[in-house]
């Protein structure tokens, strides 16, 4: 499923239907699992927590329905076509709305297109989500090379400025000749790339992550708020970086682990940010779950990455965009000359300030401070991520 073989451009129909046996061996693998002991602190600094981990498996091997979530993607126009090598994965929903806006929006890691499902309906029919006929989109949901049902890449080179490469070529194939992107974590890499590249065709983007903060440029901390932003950029370098480091230096070697053994994929797929690691944690363990992190949600994207066997080829992303970024040390990237829509949604590794998002694009025309949701936000708030978007390219249309 996930090598790259096909050769033509037409787009064919997708369909997944798993085994029962991969979901038996799934089972067995989890049970089979050895535990360490207790960590030695009352919070997450030595990694994730053991009842955490262990409420999460026990609700997945005795509760959790993979079927449902195969029937819900398989209820959706899902499609395949080759761009530039690799086999592509996508969800494509038009608007039954005249006039609809096409919009790509691209997922991150630990994430897929799993994450953005429960966006479509708000996106693509506002009047049934308390929006109006002009705020529709047609939606493409591609699952980025490497990630989920996309086939891997079997050559060096695809970095996020690569697939932001890819990305206008399937719009030019959907038919698309003005559009418009969005992306959160590795998709705003994504989506800020294209911005930077701008293709014939696209006409704004919008992304809730600040990529060049988190690229290493140097922004002012003259007030309150940009001082905290610095400190918690500063924190997650220091503390939670873990994953990072490892996937943009050695993705061979945790990818290992996540391969051969259920419970480490869990673990680090839920070892990102401390905003979303509480979340999801209390999901599991207190029963509360946080908008739409819910026990069922977070296992289906996980259980994705088991299915589709990509926790190797996913980390390889981070290599992949490091090596470019060394390659580029030290040269200024080209400047987005399009327009530019952020959101900060308060929860995330930073809580950007409307200053910094100025200096970094000077094409800004919406900037909003939201007062719910985290990095995972068109995960954990929908409804809310819908009406940003809506808002962000109101004026394009």
């Amino acid at each position: 499923m996930t090598s790259a073989v096909e050769t033509s451009t037409d787009i064919r129909p997708f369909n997944i239907e798993f085994p029962d046996e991969q979901l038996a061996d799934l089972r067995r693998r989890i049970a089979a699992a050895r535990w360490p002991s207790r960590e030695l602190v009352e919070d997450r600094s030595q990694g994730i927590q053991l009842s955490t981990i262990q409420a999460l498996t026990e609700y997945w091997t005795t509760d959790y329905d993979w079927r449902k979530v195969e029937a819900k993607l398989n209820a959706l126009p899902q499609f395949k076509t080759v761009v530039d090598g690799v086999d592509i994965h996508f969800i494509h929903v038009k608007s039954e709305h005249e006039n609809a806006l096409p919009l790509i929006m691209t997922h991150g890691w630990p994430g897929s297109v799993i994450e953005l499902l429960e966006t479509i309906g708000p996106l693509t029919d506002p009047t049934a989500h308390g929006g109006s006929a002009e705020d529709a989109f047609h939606l493409v949901l591609p699952s980025v090379p490497g990630y989920g049902f996309s086939a891997e890449p079997t050559e060096l080179g695809w970095y996020a400025g690569r697939v932001a490469q890819a990305w206008p070529e399937l719009m030019r194939r959907l038919g698309y000749t003005r559009y418009v992107a969005q992306g959160g974590d590795v998709g705003a890499a994504v989506t800020d790339a294209m911005g930077r590249q701008a293709p014939e065709g696209l006409i704004g983007i919008h992304t809730n992550l600040f990529v060049p903060g988190l690229a290493g440029g140097t922004f002012p901390q003259d007030t309150d708020e940009e001082r905290a932003a610095a400190a918690a950029g500063a924190s997650f370098r220091a503390t939670g970086f873990g994953y990072f480091l490892e996937q943009t230096t050695r993705p061979q070697t945790i990818g290992y682990a996540l391969l051969d053994s259920p419970v480490a994929l869990a673990a680090w797929m839920l070892d990102h940010d401390t905003d979303s690691y509480y979340k999801i944690s209390s999901a599991f363990v207190d029963g509360e779950p946080s908008g739409n992190l819910t026990r069922d949600h977070i296992l289906d994207n996980i259980t994705l990455y088991w299915l589709t066997g990509t926790g190797t080829s996913s980390a390889r992303s981070y290599w992949e965009s490091g090596q470019a970024a060394a390659r580029a040390a030290g040269q200024a990237p080209p400047p987005v000359t399009i327009p530019v829509g952020f959101t900060t949604f308060p929860g995330e590794i930073v809580a950007t300030p409307r200053a910094w998002v100025e200096l970094a694009y000077p094409t800004l025309v919406y900037y909003n401070k939201v007062d719910r949701g985290g990095h995972f936000a068109a995960w954990e708030e929908p409804q809310l991520f819908s009406e940003e978007l809506r808002a962000a390219f109101k004026s394009l249309r």
